[in-house]
């Protein structure tokens, strides 16, 4: 497990995607170690502490024992509910092993795209359309044309910040790529959206105001992120190059 400090209340931290095997590690395919974000919003955010796509390090090790130890003196520290957010259903992996951690106290909530709900295995709490605000300060927009119904990036404004599920992925040095075309449904339909939409919904969020891009999988872009993500947009798909 790494963690990374990204500004105060901010931090990003990795753990190993239980169903990675090593052919999938190459490119057009993703790496073992998985990007999940912890943010401490301020007073003037409404407080509190959300979790993306939150995944814990495998059972047996010290790194699962300091993590939970450390999540718990944070969660009791700030003393206001959770609330667990999800980029898609893919990334469900431990989102119900938090809910259920700080369920009781001080409580905590699972958000998942609406058009996620029916793929998930567990319980959900609440659910998110398209620009919706959610805690935090926390807004999320929708992407179109991968494998991922409802797949979402969300933007914190006060952290000029972009997150991500699966519509960027970290490549190396600061660099961004959109994820190849095998990642949208694998029908006509599925492809149509890839090629006509994809890109086009993703491009839209040029607009918002952020320098930070933070990935799932790969590297992330903790500066000179707008730029990388420009170039995303018009650089081949990640395994095409």
């Amino acid at each position: 497990m790494e963690i990374h400090k990204i500004q105060e209340g901010f931090w990003r931290w990795t753990a190993p995607h239980p169903a990675w095997v090593p052919e999938k590690d190459r490119p057009g395919g993703w790496g073992q170690f998985v990007g999940c974000v912890y943010l401490e919003a301020g007073k003037q955010e409404g407080g509190g502490i959300i979790l993306f796509d939150p995944l814990a390090p495998p059972e047996g090790g010290d790194d699962r024992r300091r993590f939970w130890e450390a999540l718990d003196r944070d969660v009791a520290r700030v003393g206001m509910p959770v609330n667990i957010l999800l980029g898609n259903h893919y990334h469900e992996r431990d989102a119900g092993l938090f809910l259920e951690r700080y369920r009781e106290r001080p409580g905590a909530e699972l958000w998942a795209p609406e058009e996620a709900i029916p793929l998930l295995e567990g319980k959900v709490t609440g659910a998110f359309d398209e620009g919706a605000s959610l805690a935090g300060g926390v807004k999320a927009y929708r992407v179109e044309g991968l494998d991922c119904p409802g797949e979402t990036v969300f933007h914190i404004a006060s952290r000029r910040a972009l997150i991500c599920a699966d519509a960027l992925i970290g490549v190396g040095g600061g660099r961004l790529r959109v994820p190849p075309k095998h990642w949208a449904a694998d029908t006509p339909e599925g492809k149509r959206a890839y090629r006509t939409r994809f890109r086009e919904s993703l491009r839209r969020l040029a607009d918002l105001d952020f320098d930070l891009v933070l990935v799932s999988h790969g590297e992330p872009a903790y500066k000179g992120g707008r730029s990388a993500f420009l170039e995303a947009l018009s650089a081949p798909a990640w395994g095409d190059e």
